[in-house]
């Protein structure tokens, strides 16, 4: 999910709320495939080795071996790997292998490799991000080599921050930005905003997590949608996103907080700070949050956190769902995940959120902080939807859906009205 940045509460005139986001995507799940085909013999063995050639001329920076590992006659290929292995030069990578997972022939000579990118950024990632790539190789020379001749996301899914540009680092205190093409202050501040959101996630979600935050910062909002491999006009009023698979054992690598620059940058100060610490929270509760965990929940944590440190009323936070219940549109039921969808009625779409964060206000006041993480935990553990917030109401709030319902009406009637 994403917040529009029209969306008002970021740092307007009225102080409505920001364009924090989260993207709950599998963007990057590792590839798999049956055992049956998955790649066996000689050439699968042949094709590991070109590939592992490759992986280690990139760890080790050594321009030769890299492009040795290339087709010699695919000249404009060797030339674009040639300027990709310079923009990764200041990335902080751990590790960087690729898994062959099938092999298809095109003839004695040529071949399209299935396989999985697998790398990790030291200090950030526990496990490797992975992504589908489709590499052709060929075979030639008396000692018939094979070499790399093509590479390319599988299945025209999301490309990578390095093959945008070349990649400038600014390590901060808690977290890590990777820009392109954008200026070294603009990164720097991205970074210190991204340092202030991190203890502040920590305060509002007390369990274990990295306490830190990898931020991608690419040079337009068309290289943000090409990082996510889906249209730009999702994601043009979109000031950041968060990628990363819900649930897991805490091993997954670093979820990304990807900034669109232009909608991020008309934010101010505050609606910059909520952005960020909105997204770090997603981050931080990402072990947690499951295909069980209804939209309205994740979102309404997220910005919870988002606004705790910050001194805004209800009626500044929330000024499309005050302007509701003042005309007396009281909302009759929590909002759906389809009431989170991107479309034209973004006043909709702000009360969505809003209602969000005020059904997670509702239960801190009225059962408790400690209440409201076990009840996100509660909901977070199950495996699908189908009675998961019914069973954590009952088992940590003791009350029912149809109850609650009724109280935070009532609670939206005398906060907001």
């Amino acid at each position: 999910m994403a917040v529009p940045a029209q969306d008002a509460r970021r740092g307007r005139t009225r102080g409505r709320r920001t364009a924090g986001a989260v993207l709950a995507a599998l963007l990057l799940a590792p590839a798999c495939s049956a055992p049956g085909n998955t790649a066996t013999g000689i050439t699968a063995q042949e094709v590991d080795a070109a590939l592992d050639r490759r992986a280690a001329a990139l760890l080790e920076h050594d321009t030769d071996a890299y492009l040795a590992a290339l087709d010699p006659r695919a000249t404009a290929f060797r030339a674009a790997q040639r300027t990709e292995l310079g923009n990764l030069a200041d990335v902080p990578l751990e590790s960087w292998a690729y898994r062959v997972e099938r092999v298809r022939g095109k003839g004695a000579d040529r071949v399209t490799a299935e396989v999985e990118l697998r790398y990790r950024i030291k200090g950030y990632d526990k496990a490797p991000m992975s992504s589908a790539r489709t590499v052709e190789l060929v075979r030639r020379g008396d000692a018939r080599t094979w070499y790399i001749a093509a590479d390319r996301a599988a299945d025209d899914g999301p490309g990578q921050l390095w093959q945008q540009g070349d990649v400038d680092v600014v390590r901060g205190t808690h977290s890590l930005v990777l820009g392109v093409g954008r200026p070294a202050n603009e990164l720097r501040r991205i970074a210190a905003t991204a340092d202030r959101a991190v203890p502040a996630v920590t305060g509002a979600w007390p369990e274990p997590w990295a306490e830190r935050v990898v931020v991608l910062v690419p040079e337009t909002v068309d290289d943000m949608a090409g990082l996510l491999g889906s249209p730009a006009a999702s994601y043009r009023g979109i000031a950041a996103v968060t990628t990363g698979a819900v649930g897991g054992d805490g091993r997954a690598p670093a979820d990304r907080v990807i900034v669109n620059p232009q909608a991020y940058g008309t934010l101010g100060d505050f609606g910059q700070r909520v952005v960020l610490t909105h997204e770090t929270t997603h981050v931080a509760t990402r072990a947690h949050t499951s295909a069980a965990t209804p939209v309205w929940l994740s979102e309404g944590f997220a910005d919870r956190a988002a606004y705790l440190g910050e001194s805004r009323t209800a009626q500044e936070i929330a000024p499309e769902l005050a302007e509701a219940v003042r005309g007396g549109d009281l909302p009759a039921d929590l909002p759906t995940d389809e009431d989170f969808g991107f479309g034209e009625d973004a006043e909709k779409l702000s009360r969505a959120y809003e209602s969000g964060w005020l059904a997670c206000e509702l239960i801190a006041r009225d059962w408790g902080e400690e209440a409201l993480i076990a009840f996100y935990k509660a909901v977070g553990s199950r495996s699908g939807r189908d009675g998961a917030v019914e069973h954590a109401m009952q088992s940590v709030l003791g009350t029912t859906p149809q109850d609650f319902t009724a109280r935070w009406r009532e609670y939206l009637r005398d906060r907001l009205g």
